[in-house]
């Protein structure tokens, strides 16, 4: 019996054109909701190859990893399971196009966030002095 541990995700805090990448969630929890891009890892794939996979998935972007944004482990941050998300701040390439478990691709200036999914939200907020510090050299 495998043992009962938090499920792999990850997250991307896509810039693009100056502006941060938000998708419209499809399926529950939070449908209709923004979001980050992200997902779950699969077996075989590190947490590089899966936000790649999960932004192409869901935004049609390919991206550049700028770095690591952080580990958000809160057990109650999504209502179906424990899950723990690394975070990365990456540079998207491309023309938004939804597809996988995205209902719509956005784009929103950083002063202008919606309400977001899971703890989406706070991960924005502790960004901010990243994404301040790339947008310039954008």
């Amino acid at each position: 019996m495998p043992p009962n541990t938090p499920k792999l995700t990850v997250d991307a805090v896509i810039i693009l054109n100056k502006k941060i990448v938000l998708i419209e969630r499809k399926n529950p929890p939070f449908q209709g909701k923004f979001a980050l891009p992200g997902g779950f890892v699969d077996i075989g794939e590190t947490t590089e190859e899966a936000v790649a996979r999960e932004v192409m998935e869901e935004t049609g972007l390919t991206i550049e990893i700028v770095k690591l944004l952080g580990v958000y482990s809160k057990p109650s941050r999504d209502p179906r399971r424990h899950t723990v998300s690394i975070v990365y701040m990456v540079r998207g390439e491309g023309v938004p196009k939804a597809d996988s478990d995205a209902k719509g691709v956005f784009l929103f200036d950083l002063q202008d966030m919606p309400e977001l999914a899971f703890d989406h939200n706070l991960i924005i907020d502790n960004a901010r002095s990243d994404i301040y510090g790339i947008l310039p050299r954008m």
